[in-house]
């Protein structure tokens, strides 16, 4: 059976800080389903400071009662079919040699920081596909490393990727998958927000608080802890990173995205819609994309005044069932797209 091979140097499966964590264990997991010998290289170190996550990685594998191999600080385990492997920073380079050198993968995804590096050290013994999570610096560094192919998860993103000579670029939207049916959770009146960070908005979201004292807001932790900065309206619920969303999502009426930087292609926003719940976002980067034809969409200029306006005459109902059908073009395989681009084992054999 062909195999895959993720490497990057964030953290593997289950540890999930944002939508790239979240897209490329969907992925993996997808391929594993279809019979894929699907191994996943990570680190437990941050990239960006190595602070390490190995205590909660252990207690989310503890916590499925999955068995694992700790040995000088590397973790492995197996997840939902996908074979982990938890490295300190220093040791994922000499990691990722010896897995080219025996597991010898037909294909190698690779993405964020650092990963030039990676695609390149891996493009002699596989053909390399370089995931475009974002249009920063960050996001598309793997460009760098000349992947046979770079998957950007929008249009938008696509459209902002340089062109690089031996790299063909294509959009692969991130995987979805439909959420459970028969949950009956009552939808109340409140608004959601994830992540309530500066870059997501969250200068313009305190004033929309302010002028909206009727109005519950349940705001949902993402990169980091902000819940201080919102201690002081009464309005507002703060809830903990969860990794839970379902309830959340099905019992909010709007789901707001109102963010100031050039977001590649917000999942909530699928998520939400995925569930019934429509979103407001900016007109900023891919959430127009994300949200579709029929949903609301503010110029990133747009004052409190009219993002409150827009949270009071919302029709949540009508614009829920258009996000919904929007959302579930989302949902479909993500295999036959990549055997469509030439991702696909039988057919490649490894670039020198």
């Amino acid at each position: 059976m062909p195999t895959a091979l993720f490497a990057w140097r964030r953290t593997p499966p289950p540890l999930l800080i944002g939508g790239a964590e979240v897209t490329q264990q969907l992925l993996a997991e997808e391929l594993a389903t279809a019979g894929w010998t699907v191994v996943y290289l990570g680190s437990h170190q941050a990239p960006w400071d190595q602070s390490t996550q190995l205590a909660q990685l252990r207690s989310l594998i503890d916590a499925r009662r999955s068995p694992y191999e700790e040995t000088e600080d590397v973790v492995r385990y197996r997840w939902n079919g996908v074979d982990c492997i938890a490295v300190p920073q220093d040791r994922l380079a000499p990691t990722l040699q010896v897995l080219l050198a025996g597991l010898r993968p037909d294909v190698v995804f690779t993405s964020q920081e650092g990963a030039a590096d990676l695609a390149e050290q891996a493009r002699p013994a596989a053909l390399v596909a370089g995931i475009l999570h974002s249009v920063s610096k960050t996001g598309l560094g793997v460009l760098q490393g000349r992947p046979q192919y770079s998957l950007a998860v929008s249009e938008f993103v696509l459209g902002r990727a340089p062109q690089h000579n031996g790299t063909r670029l294509a959009v692969l939207h991130p995987p979805f998958v439909q959420p459970p049916q028969g949950t009956n959770v009552p939808r109340t009146e409140s608004v959601l927000m994830v992540n309530p960070i500066p870059a997501k908005g969250s200068a313009l979201l305190h004033e929309v608080i302010h002028l909206l004292p009727e109005q519950h807001f349940t705001l949902v932790e993402g990169w980091w802890n902000t819940a201080a900065e919102f201690a002081a309206h009464p309005n507002v619920t703060y809830v903990p990173r969860t990794y839970d969303m379902d309830t959340l999502y099905r019992s909010h009426r709007l789901l707001l995205v109102p963010s100031t930087v050039q977001d590649a292609f917000p999942r909530v926003i699928v998520e939400a819609a995925l569930h019934g719940t429509p979103s407001i976002g900016s007109d900023r980067g891919g959430i127009p994309e994300a949200i579709g034809p029929h949903g609301i969409v503010l110029p990133h200029t747009a004052d409190p005044r009219a993002w409150a306006h827009a949270i009071n005459t919302a029709d949540h109902r009508t614009l829920g069932a258009q996000a919904q059908h929007h959302a579930t073009r989302f949902t479909g395989p993500k295999l036959p797209e990549l055997e469509a681009l030439g991702i696909y084992p039988t057919t490649n054999a490894p670039s020198t």
